[in-house]
């Protein structure tokens, strides 16, 4: 009986063992592969049907291959939207990352089906919609990742059901509204950066520092001051609001009958005055003829109302009038600016420019225009050019005023702040490099701006700068503050570009199509070598980037003039000579040398143009050449199970 027992449970143990080997994930595997047959992707992927679903790339099994427990697809190059009914058969995945791809559109309803997910990366990619409610119900999630991406809408209360949160990333996102109040005792890195978001910061989230909130609607408390009216009254006198000394009770104390008497008697002189009130105006009416209404003026769309100056000589409705143009998409006037929140976001050489964050949630810039000589004919006639320039990589021009103590221009806001303070913002430790795709596809889209200006608006920009390029939060570039030039006098021009002025401006003090290519040059040098043009690295006088590169390239030693943050990418070499070549052009000295806009235009376009359809490589797709985001980690945050 015992060596059959033995015999028995040997047999028993092989059985066990030979279940174990041939074991295979046969539904999950079946998932994945519709994912993959139902999804473009650039044939990075390569899964053989006829092998374990476990030796696929990208998937890794539990011990026992009874279900697939990761899957880790970062930067393969897939597109387009998630198939439903795919990669929500996964139910026992612990870890999907999808990061860095070019996936868009919104999740499919049945992620809620990945109960048990600890880890979710869609980063860099182009998902849009508002924040998916499926991921609301996945309560065991620790990390989630949604930031770079188009997502708009709120964030909803709902996201406080992830309680085991220690991660949530949703910066560089479109997302608006108010942050709701998170209460996830886990949750040890948090941020909303580059959003639309306003309000206040809830108390539950003030311990996070002041860059998980930075680029957003003028959040206010927490770690960020508060708001600060846009144009500030005079203070009140302290005599007259404050008591002298309020920490100190009056020690006296006025009688019942005194106060009685006080009552009284001013109860009496009120109704004195009142009466000398109604008399009054009883009289002046007797004398006054009666006169016919006027009907109401009508105001044209685009067109002052007032025949005085806004700032004087007309009702106060006429004064206090911001003209509007044709087709826009804001409804406040000035006094709802004036009541704004605003927060400055630079000085520049043609004035101040606010955030203003009315109270309705309205965010818009506005240019506070210093130094303006011409008179309000001639800034309504330009205003009007500029008004009519609708181009997406031109930022559109909204309102104006016009006053003689006051001129405002309102622009759109532009989330991800302006190409100077990506490409020269701090460079130590934690700094995300701007990568050479990112840097292509800002140089294209500001010389399409232009282009549209010189072309279809016959506009000669005037102060191309990179403090002048504005990014949305898709890092697509805009061009701003365009064709102001003509509003400051031709004495004063040159000091305006300072850095990226053409030889010419100097000597005629006029800014014209060809001295906007020399600009535009100037800017592409700065994109290839990280330097400003008044960056002080070669004298106290800083270094003129044209000359400098001349220089160096005529020494034979071209590869040092390009940014050493590029040197990490692979095979990229051959575009940057290409580029730099176009930017040599657009800088010669002579001007009938520099090529036209349009024809730079297209020699970016030309450049690497099989890669893509569109004639410019997408970033984050290739590691050896896009963009490196932030790495998830390889394995669950500690004490979690996978």
């Amino acid at each position: 009986m015992a060596f059959f027992s033995l015999l028995l449970l040997f047999l028993l143990l092989c059985i066990s063992f030979s279940i174990r080997v041939i074991s295979e994930p046969t539904q999950d595997k079946q998932a994945l592969l519709d994912f993959l047959s139902k999804t473009p992707h650039e044939n990075r992927i390569v899964w053989n049907s006829s092998d374990s679903a476990c030796n696929w790339f990208g998937v890794q099994c539990d011990p026992n291959h009874s279900y697939v427990s990761s899957l880790r697809l970062p930067g393969t190059g897939l597109v387009g939207q998630i198939p439903a009914r795919t990669l929500g058969r996964l139910t026992q995945l612990r870890v999907l990352s999808l990061r860095s791809n070019r996936l868009s559109g919104q999740l499919p309803p049945d992620f809620s089906n990945l109960t048990l997910l600890r880890s979710l990366y869609l980063q860099h990619n182009l998902f849009s919609g508002e924040f998916p409610p499926s991921l609301t119900q996945l309560t065991r999630l620790a990390r989630l990742d949604l930031s770079f991406n188009n997502l708009t809408g709120k964030i909803p209360f709902s996201i406080n059901n992830l309680a085991q949160l220690t991660g949530l990333f949703l910066q560089n996102n479109s997302l608006s509204g108010t942050l709701p109040s998170i209460n996830m005792p886990t949750l040890k890195d948090f941020n909303v950066s580059n959003n639309n978001l306003n309000g206040s910061i809830p108390q539950t989230l003030a311990q996070f520092p002041e860059s998980s909130f930075s680029g957003n609607l003028n959040l206010c408390g927490g770690p960020l001051p508060p708001c600060n009216p846009f144009f500030p009254s005079t203070p009140p006198s302290p005599s007259s609001n404050f008591p002298q000394n309020p920490n100190k009770k009056s020690s006296r104390k006025l009688s019942r009958t005194a106060i009685i008497a006080i009552s009284a008697g001013s109860a009496g002189l009120l109704l004195f005055l009142a009466l000398i009130l109604i008399l009054c105006l009883l009289r002046r009416r007797r004398r006054r003829p009666a006169k016919p209404p006027k009907p109401p003026a009508v105001a044209e769309v685009g067109t002052s109302s007032s025949k005085d100056e806004i700032g004087g000589g007309g009702t106060e409705s006429e004064r206090n009038r911001l003209v509007f143009f044709n087709g826009g998409i804001y409804n406040f006037d000035l006094e709802d600016l004036l009541r704004a929140s605003a927060e400055v976001l630079g000085k520049g050489s043609v004035g101040t420019s606010y955030k203003a964050v009315l109270e309705e949630g309205t965010t818009v810039v506005v240019k506070r225009l210093k130094d303006v000589v011409v008179a309000k004919k001639e800034f309504e006639s330009v205003m009007e050019g500029l008004g009519k320039i609708k181009h997406d990589n031109v930022v559109p021009l909204r309102a104006f005023y016009y006053s003689k103590d006051e001129k405002l221009l309102v622009y759109d806001f532009m989330p991800a702040g302006s190409l100077s303070a990506l490409l020269h913002g701090s460079r130590g430790a934690g700094r995300t490099p701007l990568d050479w795709d990112y840097r292509m596809k800002i140089a294209l889209c500001a010389g399409r701006g232009i282009a549209h200006l010189h072309m279809a608006g016959r506009i000669v920009h005037g102060n191309i700068k990179s403090s002048n390029i504005l990014l949305q939060s898709n890092m697509d570039a805009c061009v701003s503050d365009s064709g102001l030039n003509s509003l400051f006098g031709v004495s004063t021009s040159p000091n305006r570009i300072a850095g990226y002025r053409a030889p010419e401006v100097m000597e005629t003090r006029k800014v014209s199509f060809k001295s906007d290519v020399y600009s535009f040059g100037v800017l592409l040098l700065e994109l290839l070598t990280g330097k400003a043009p008044n960056q002080a690295s070669l004298g106290e006088e800083g270094i003129d980037l044209p000359r400098w590169v001349q220089s160096v390239v005529r020494e034979e030693w071209t590869a040092e003039v390009f940014d050493v943050e590029l040197t990490r990418y692979q095979n990229i070499e051959e575009e940057m000579v290409q580029l730099l070549q176009i930017a040599m052009a657009c800088v010669s000295t002579v001007p009938d040398q520099r090529p036209v806009i349009q024809d730079v235009v297209r020699m970016i376009e030309d450049i690497n143009r099989a890669d893509t359809d569109d004639g410019l490589r997408h970033s984050s797709d290739e590691p050896s050449k896009g963009h490196t985001p932030p790495q998830e980690p390889l394995t669950p945050p500690a004490g979690t199970t996978p």
